[in-house]
């Protein structure tokens, strides 16, 4: 059995591994309404009340012995020098003294990392870790294109192609959302929303190379507020601008680097309408909503994958 603890800015995860079964167990950070989001001295505390108990919702759906093997942490957002978030710091601690405890390895790895092997897992493609793809990861702090190739110490290596030059997919997401009255983390609810929606919009992403900006999709979201246009409509534009920013994204990604395999990772990958877009156009991998959101899953495969390696 293998254990993984993941403390973001959205979420509080932890999961068990083994060659048969995923166990998670999360809780979403509670943000008040109108808010876009959390001070990082909140989200630790909230990080710190919540592990426990979920912990305890873990262990219960665990017969004892575990016989667990190794546990993995996400210490971090992104596998950069001087990628750092104080949220962090909550799932480290836990996993620090679990490991101590049980006088087992404690392997630490990003954010980032787990949200791929997540979506890996997800699809049924861990065999990918074995060879270049090429992996999105669209979330709330992140909307960046990745090389992902083998490595034999940090199992992936990944390397930013290509990003969001200013605003990422989630906030164009949950901005939108909270202008149009929905409740922080918007992403379910405006995919909803923008399903009921029969407007057509013939959207130019703003590009820059192989990476868009997409701040200007929150002020035509502003204008379109302001003009009264159908909250249905707002969110389908806003979906679409961002399906149609990934998109040029990824054409561009694979003209440069070749035919490789397209995975998509973060919560915004949820989103139907992209899933269906890019899916059908790229023959591209999703995670599954619950692997897609933040999650410790992935961490969870890191801690397995990393033993077996020795």
């Amino acid at each position: 059995m293998f254990i993984g603890f993941d403390t973001s800015n959205y979420t509080t995860s932890v999961a068990a591994f083994d060659s048969k079964r995923m166990i998670q167990h999360k809780k979403l950070l509670d943000v008040k309404a109108g808010e876009r989001g959390l001070r990082q001295s909140e989200a630790l505390f909230q990080h710190t009340v919540n592990i426990p108990a979920l912990f305890d919702r873990l262990k219960d759906d665990l017969n004892y012995p575990l016989g667990v093997k190794a546990i993995a942490v996400s210490s971090r957002p992104r596998s950069v020098e001087g990628s750092y978030m104080p949220c962090f710091l909550a799932g480290e601690s836990a996993a620090s003294a679990c490991a101590a405890l049980l006088g087992v390895t404690l392997y630490k790895t990003s954010h980032q990392t787990g949200h791929i092997l997540a979506a890996l897992y997800s699809a049924g493609r861990l065999d990918l870790v074995n060879e270049p793809f090429i992996s999105f990861h669209l979330s709330g702090g992140t909307t960046e294109a990745l090389l992902v190739k083998p490595d034999n110490n940090e199992i992936i290596k990944v390397t930013a192609v290509a990003q969001s030059l200013d605003l990422k997919a989630g906030q164009v997401v949950d901005r939108t959302g909270v202008l149009i009255g929905l409740k922080f983390p918007c992403g379910a609810e405006l995919d909803k929303m923008a399903a009921e929606s029969d407007a057509e919009f013939n959207i130019k992403p703003s590009m820059r190379g192989l990476d868009c900006s997409l701040s200007g999709v929150e002020n035509k979201v502003r204008k379109m507020l302001a003009d009264s246009l159908g909250k249905n409509d707002i969110a389908k534009f806003a979906v679409c601008s961002v399906c149609a920013a990934v998109d040029a994204m990824t054409d561009g990604i694979l003209k440069e680097y070749g035919n490789l395999p397209v995975v998509f990772a973060g919560g915004v990958s949820s989103n139907s309408m992209l899933r269906k877009k890019l899916g059908e156009r790229y023959n591209a991998y999703f995670a599954e909503r619950d692997f897609s959101c933040d999650n410790a899953a992935g961490v969870a495969v890191y801690a397995k994958l990393k033993f077996e390696k020795g």
